[in-house]
């Protein structure tokens, strides 16, 4: 069902202070950026491996990455997987009991199909699935 780990998101609260942080000591490159208005991001893409790193910026306070920033500072936010189909594999978990925070599949960076299963349905830890796009 989980092919691979798409990315791992940290919340930081400076994105430029992180990303410089990522690429010289970590020598993981930014290879992509962008704003994301409807997840309340900014957020950096920086590579490792097949995988990436994922810094995530809030737009505000009152977003989720801002709320989390004031409970609980700077860190690792969740672990994406990358699966082949998103809706399918909604449908599994929802069959198999698995509490979702996204019933259906929205769109997130990249344009990749993304949905946020309950950090209690994977032992305290914030999941998401990770559709890539069809271009990436």
């Amino acid at each position: 069902m989980f092919e691979s780990i798409d990315h791992v998101g940290v919340a930081v609260s400076d994105l430029e202070r992180a990303s410089a942080l990522y690429e010289r000591i970590f020598g993981m490159p930014v290879v992509h950026r962008e704003r994301v208005e409807s997840q309340g991001v900014e957020a950096a893409l920086l590579e490792i491996g097949e995988g990436h790193v994922e810094l995530l910026r809030p737009l505000g306070p009152e977003t989720v990455i801002g709320r989390f920033l004031e409970r609980r500072g700077d860190g690792l936010h969740h672990v994406a997987y990358r699966v082949e189909d998103i809706d399918a594999t909604l449908a599994t978990l929802k069959e198999a009991g698995v509490k979702l925070i996204d019933a259906e599949a929205r769109i997130g960076i990249r344009r990749c199909r993304v949905a946020f299963l309950h950090p209690k349905a994977a032992g305290g830890v914030l999941t998401e699935l990770v559709q890539p796009a069809a271009d990436h």
